[in-house]
């Protein structure tokens, strides 16, 4: 007997009528030049126009409208390198709670900058030394807040999940759909969303090289724990998949694809000029696996999310600056 999932269709098409007025539909965009580099008819759903620039805005709102008044009160947490910080701080504000959220000391000024901007308190810590996830429990819990997890939650996940439902109604069927993986809830609720409406579609999971636990965890059937990885890609520096999404994963995922943080900045540059987009790393690594070749299978019809945009001037153009002779 097959076990139900932990977040079913109906969740993500719940999480729609909830966010309906509240996220933005984000742009879907096309390129001849892509299509031409790729070999594939491409379409782009332009997540770094979502509010506070990344996908991670469904997720977290969706988690925190659920919360009963009197949970909602009392205020919540969260812990994240950045993205989930700004959307957690961002939708608890919007319901009128208080939110403190746990970020590393080394995450990008401009998020912690944003984070604090939307009205929450942040708190450091030491993302190579210390356990975030313990960390977040004991400070909720001496707070008496409630916890947000930026991806190892239903409604999170379900939340997240809508961007691919968003993305297939004006596309139709894909044979493939690219995600970016960090703790795995963006590929969980595509996976969710894309497998219900398509179910021959391939989903491919996106990590950067030296961050590579999902991939190592699908392959080996258990979650496997790596150190936390020294990557561009921030927002995908985690040691371990989460445990409901990897099991959601575990299920629909296809496959998962790797790539180096020089053809990240290659697929920035790319979305830069061609595209007229900007991506921080971890939002252009869908982009980056298949313009460097790195999707399996040789999609024809393909969509991919780039899930976000938070990157300040200066680390972009270093960035971008660094890698001048890349094409």
């Amino acid at each position: 007997m097959v076990m139900p999932l932990p977040v079913s269709f109906d969740d993500v098409r719940e999480a729609v009528g909830r966010l309906a007025g509240v996220v933005r539909r984000t742009p879907v965009l096309t390129s001849r030049t892509l299509n031409a580099l790729t070999g594939a008819e491409v379409f782009v759903k332009c997540e770094n126009f979502q509010r506070v620039g990344a996908f991670k805005f469904r997720g977290a709102y969706n988690a925190v409208s659920r919360l009963a008044p009197e949970r909602l009160a009392r205020g919540v947490a969260a812990y994240s390198s950045g993205n989930h910080a700004q959307a957690t701080a961002l939708a608890a504000r919007e319901l009128g709670a208080t939110a403190v959220i746990l970020m590393p000391a080394d995450a990008p000024a401009s998020k912690v900058a944003a984070t604090a901007g939307y009205g929450a308190e942040v708190v450091t810590y030491d993302r190579y030394t210390e356990d975030r996830t313990a960390l977040g429990r004991a400070l909720a819990e001496d707070r008496g807040l409630t916890l947000i997890p930026p991806y190892d939650h239903p409604h999170v996940i379900a939340g997240q999940g809508t961007a691919a439902l968003e993305l297939l109604s004006e596309t139709g069927e894909l044979d493939t759909l690219v995600v970016p993986v960090g703790g795995g809830g963006l590929m969980a609720g595509s996976a969710i969303a894309a497998k219900a409406l398509h179910p021959a579609i391939r989903v491919i999971g996106v990590e950067p090289e030296e961050g590579d636990d999902t991939k190592r965890s699908l392959e080996s059937g258990r979650r496997v724990t790596i150190p936390v990885p020294r990557t561009i890609a921030d927002g995908q520096a985690l040691a371990t998949p989460g445990e409901i999404t990897f099991a959601v994963n575990q299920r629909l995922a296809d496959a998962v694809a790797l790539v180096g943080d020089e053809e990240i900045v290659v697929a920035m540059r790319f979305a830069f000029e061609r595209l007229k987009i900007v991506l921080e790393p971890s939002g252009a690594t869908a982009l980056a696996a298949l313009m460097a070749g790195r999707v399996p299978g040789a999609p024809r019809r393909v969509g991919l999310i780039a899930s976000g945009g938070n990157i300040d001037t200066r680390r972009f153009t270093e960035l971008i600056g660094a890698h001048t002779g890349q094409r």
